[in-house]
């Protein structure tokens, strides 16, 4: 049982166990630094690499070669000498004499209570990695209804595979990964609903020579989608005008084909996905810049080539940053840790660029194919900007339309309409509907995304209860009032 002390100090303090965090650990401590490593999780893996060690599955195979690699990554990481704090949520970061000083909850499980702590660190690298795109379309927030991240999440912690008559919809590798991971397990899904525009092929067409370097993730994809056909699965491909339709929880999809017939399905079970965006609540609730990322239609923070953020003492590495794939991740936060190693003073520069050579030459090969993906899996506009009637902000159940006329009459940014809707300020925070909102205003206004901007966000940025809060104001620091860089 893990004994909570008031504070813990450390050179390096990184926020997520995943690929980029993992590895960003190994190098720095090869650096001899004190690296402390804070995740949500009960084991190190990060979503992408979620019980890779210890899975659940009766055989861990059927989820592919590239989950089980993780376990090299994971066994060096468990060898690093990092200290790993398992099932601790970071929910405030503040910066008193040069040091970040975050505030943590460990959260209780079972028979061991949950305990609130801070750690005081010389850096911090934040590599909490990506989340799923929201997608609002009509029915989404039905029973019965999840994304297909969600449901790989139980796959892997669980060894829950969705029953047989789930359908999939939307667009990205994930997709046709997931079904694939399915077919593996033994199960079948009803069928595939592909949203990727029929000409999408054009605008990726100019990327298709580069991404040949990375032809291995090409290839990939190739043999999920031909495993996939040949299990029958019915595909639908240039789906439109998804919907979802039910009473009490998710009954049937409605969609147009690619050659405008009119269709519907019955199911139970409906799993949505549209691709995956940089998690950025924890770097802007630390005053980083973000820019708006038109080519995959997204927010990313200003990070330069070793993940520095425009903030002191902060970096960022892995899909956080800019999505890139695990691969890539794991590259990144060895970078990003040898440049906060530079910063420290554990070597120099000249130093740090000799022992980053060959990270930086396997990313440039790992991200050949990103641009060839964000042409063709980048959801369009009439995709990503919902029609009225639909629910945008689903904690406060706020829909399009409200969001439309209120654009209309004046407002001029998310921030000013959580004022007038209350939307962005339920449980999630504005993670589901941020990037809506800016759309929608930026649409009503005929005004660029990144001119609109996005949510202010502010401490605690993950829940936390009034005790959790107290307990923070009993270690002495009143964290409430922490003063952020400007």
């Amino acid at each position: 049982m893990m004994q909570c002390p008031a504070q813990l100090t450390c050179d390096l303090l990184i926020i997520g166990a995943g690929p980029a965090g993992m590895s960003a650990a190994i190098t720095a401590r090869r650096a001899g630094l004190d690296v402390i490593v804070a995740d949500e999780g009960e084991a190190p893996g990060g979503q992408i690499y979620r019980n890779a060690a210890q899975s659940p599955l009766r055989d861990a195979h059927m989820l592919g070669d590239e989950y089980l690699g993780g376990r090299t990554l994971i066994a060096a990481f468990d060898d690093s000498g990092a200290k790993h704090l398992a099932r601790c949520a970071v929910w405030q970061i503040a910066f008193e004499n040069r040091r970040a000083v975050a505030m943590l909850t460990r959260r209780a499980q079972r028979a061991e209570p949950g305990c609130t702590f801070d750690i005081s660190a010389r850096a911090v690298l934040v590599a909490t990695g990506a989340q799923e795109r929201p997608w609002p379309v009509r029915g989404w927030t039905l029973p019965g209804v999840m994304g297909i991240g969600a449901a790989q999440t139980l796959l892997k912690s669980s060894g829950l595979a969705p029953s047989q008559d789930a359908v999939l919809a939307g667009c990205g590798p994930l997709l046709w990964l997931f079904a694939s991971q399915l077919l593996n397990a033994g199960r079948r899904v009803r069928a595939i609903i592909d949203t990727t525009p029929h000409d999408a092929w054009r605008a990726a067409l100019p990327h298709a020579l580069p991404a040949l370097a990375g032809a291995d993730y090409l290839l990939k994809g190739l043999r999920m989608m031909r495993a996939v056909k040949r299990a029958g699965i019915p595909i639908h491909r240039g789906a439109s005008a998804f919907s979802i339709e039910g009473e009490e929880r998710a009954e049937r999809v409605h969609f147009t084909d690619a050659h405008g017939t009119h269709r519907s399905i019955d199911t139970s079970l409906v799993l949505l996905h549209q691709g995956v965006i940089p998690s950025t609540q924890l770097p802007r609730s630390l005053g980083c810049e973000h820019k708006w990322d038109a080519s995959s239609a997204c927010w990313r923070p200003r990070t330069d080539a070793h993940g520095r953020s425009t903030v002191e003492h902060i970096w960022i590495a892995g899909d956080g940053a800019d999505i890139g794939g695990a691969k890539v991740a794991a590259h990144a936060g060895a970078l990003a840790a040898l440049d906060i190693s530079r910063e420290l003073g554990a070597f120099d520069a000249a130093s740090r660029d000799a022992r980053g050579r060959r990270a930086r030459l396997a990313m440039k090969r790992h991200l050949a194919v990103r641009p060839l993906l964000d042409a063709l899996y980048t959801p369009p506009a009439r995709l990503r900007r919902p029609a009225d009637d639909i629910i945008v902000c689903r904690c406060e159940e706020v829909t399009a339309g409200e969001i439309r006329a209120i654009a209309a009459i004046g407002c001029q940014g998310p921030n000013q309409m959580k004022a007038f809707s209350r939307c962005g300020m339920g449980p999630c925070q504005g993670r589901w509907c941020g990037a809506t909102v800016g759309e929608l205003i930026a649409q009503v206004q005929e005004r660029a995304v990144g001119d609109v901007g996005y949510y202010r966000i502010r401490a605690p940025i993950k829940p936390v209860t009034v005790d959790e809060i107290a307990g923070s104001i009993a270690l002495g620091d009143d964290f409430t009032r922490g003063e952020f860089p400007s």
